[in-house]
C-alpha cells in the first residue's frame, strides 16, 4: 500500500493528526469479518487505550502463554508504535489465535462480524477474569500463609463474590430491565440483564430511532404466551417490555440484516434503507436525561446474501471519516456515509449496507 498509504498522507496533508496510524490489515483468504471488527476497536479510543495499557504492563510476563488478548494488544501496539504513519499490517498471529479458539472461524466460508465480535469481547472478559482471580488467590495464599490456620477471607462458604468489572465491561457493557405486568393484578416484575451490544430488528424506509423504539414497545403476552404470576399463582396475560436501564459509554448496535424466511427454508439479506445518524440521542432509558451518543465506526456488509460477500468499515478519526477495505484505506467525505444506509427499492445495485453501528457516549466517562 505504499502508493495508496502516500495518497492517504498527501490527501490529509498538515491535517494528518499527530500520533496517529492508519494501517490496513492483510486479508487471510475470508477474514474480512475479522478486519472490520478489528478497525471499528481500533478507532474505539478508550478501548483501544486500556489495550495497550494492558500491553505495556504485561509485556514481560512471567508466563508468557499466549492468549486472545495478547495477540490483540501486540497487534494494536504494533499499529500505534510503527514508524510509519499509513501502510500495511497483517494480522497473523491474531488471526491464527482466533482460529485456535474457536473451530467456527477455521475454514475458508464467509463469516458473520458480529458473531465474531460477540466472540471477542466476551473471550477478552473471561482471559481478564482469569487473570484477575489467579492475582487474587496468589496474594490470598501469601498472606494466608502469615496467619497460620487463620481464615483466609473472612467470608463464609456460599458467600456469592462480587462479577469482576473489567476494562471491556466498562466501555461496552449496559444494563437492560424487562419489564412484566400482570393484567390481573397489576404487580409488575422486573429483571435485570446486561448486553454487549443491542441487536435491533429492522423495516424498509425506517431509522436508528424508530428501531429503538421498537425494541422498547410493549408487547402482549396472552393465549399460548401466557405469563406466570406468582402473586396470582397462575398463568395470567401480561404486558411485556424491555428498557434501557444503564446506557453503555459505547453502544454497539447490530441491525438484523439476516432474516430466516420460512417458505424458503433459508436466511436472506435485508437490504432495508435504514438511517443512522451521526449523533443520536438514546431516549427510551430509565434515566432522567437522554444520553447522547457519536457515530465513530460502522461495519458495512457488503453482498445480496447472507453466506457469501464482504466487509469493510467506515471510521471516524480527528474529525476525518476513512473507509477501510482490508489492505486499502481511503479518506472519504462524511456525506458518503449516508449511502450505507441501504436500498429504498428492494432490488437495487447498491449491495453496501451498514450491519454494525459503534457509537461513543458524549456525557459520561467510564470510571
Amino acid at each position: 500500500m505504499g502508493a495508496a498509504g502516500s495518497k492517504l498522507e498527501k490527501a490529509l496533508g498538515d491535517h494528518f493528526p499527530e500520533g496517529e496510524r492508519y494501517f490496513g490489515l492483510e486479508n487471510f483468504g475470508n477474514t474480512c469479518y475479522c478486519n472490520s471488527v478489528l478497525q471499528a476497536l481500533y478507532f474505539c479510543v478508550p478501548f483501544r487505550e486500556k489495550l495497550l495499557e494492558y500491553y505495556e504492563k504485561n509485556k514481560n510476563p512471567a508466563d508468557p502463554e499466549e492468549n486472545l488478548l495478547t495477540c490483540l494488544a501486540d497487534l494494536f501496539t504494533q499499529i500505534s508504535s510503527a514508524k510509519k504513519k499509513t501502510g500495511v499490517i497483517a494480522p497473523k498471529r491474531f488471526v491464527q489465535r482466533v482460529r485456535k479458539e474457536n473451530e467456527l472461524f477455521r475454514g475458508y466460508m464467509h463469516q458473520d462480524a458480529h458473531e465474531f465480535l460477540n466472540f471477542l469481547l466476551n473471550e477478552l472478559v473471561d482471559i481478564l477474569e482469569k487473570e484477575s482471580s489467579a492475582a487474587k488467590d496468589k496474594s490470598e495464599n501469601s498472606s494466608s500463609e502469615k496467619v497460620a490456620n487463620g481464615p483466609r477471607n473472612g467470608l463464609a462458604n456460599g458467600v456469592l463474590k462480587e462479577p469482576l468489572v473489567t476494562w471491556v465491561h466498562k466501555n461496552f457493557q449496559g444494563i437492560l430491565t424487562n419489564e412484566t405486568k400482570c393484567l390481573r393484578c397489576e404487580t409488575v416484575t422486573a429483571r435485570d440483564e446486561t448486553f454487549f451490544d443491542l441487536s435491533l430488528d429492522i423495516e424498509q424506509n425506517s431509522s436508528i430511532t424508530s428501531c429503538l423504539k421498537n425494541f422498547s414497545s410493549t408487547e402482549t403476552l396472552n393465549a399460548e404466551d401466557k405469563f406466570f404470576c406468582d402473586k396470582c399463582c397462575s398463568l395470567q396475560e401480561a404486558q411485556k417490555r424491555m428498557k434501557i436501564k444503564k446506557p453503555p459509554h459505547i453502544l454497539v448496535i447490530h441491525l438484523k440484516r439476516f432474516k430466516y424466511i420460512e417458505n424458503l427454508g433459508r436466511y436472506k439479506k435485508l437490504s432495508y434503507r435504514v438511517v443512522f445518524p451521526l449523533e443520536l440521542k438514546l431516549t427510551n432509558t430509565m434515566e432522567d436525561a437522554d444520553s447522547e451518543y457519536s457515530l465513530f465506526a460502522v461495519v458495512v456488509h457488503v453482498g445480496t446474501g447472507p453466506n457469501h460477500g464482504h466487509y469493510v468499515s467506515l471510521v471516524k478519526s480527528h474529525n476525518h471519516w476513512l473507509f477501510f477495505d482490508d489492505e486499502n484505506v481511503d479518506i472519504i467525505d462524511e456525506s458518503a456515509v449516508q449511502t450505507f444506509f441501504g436500498s429504498a427499492q428492494e432490488y437495487s445495485s447498491n449491495s453496501e449496507h451498514g450491519y454494525i453501528l459503534f457509537y461513543e457516549r458524549l456525557t459520561s466517562d467510564t470510571s
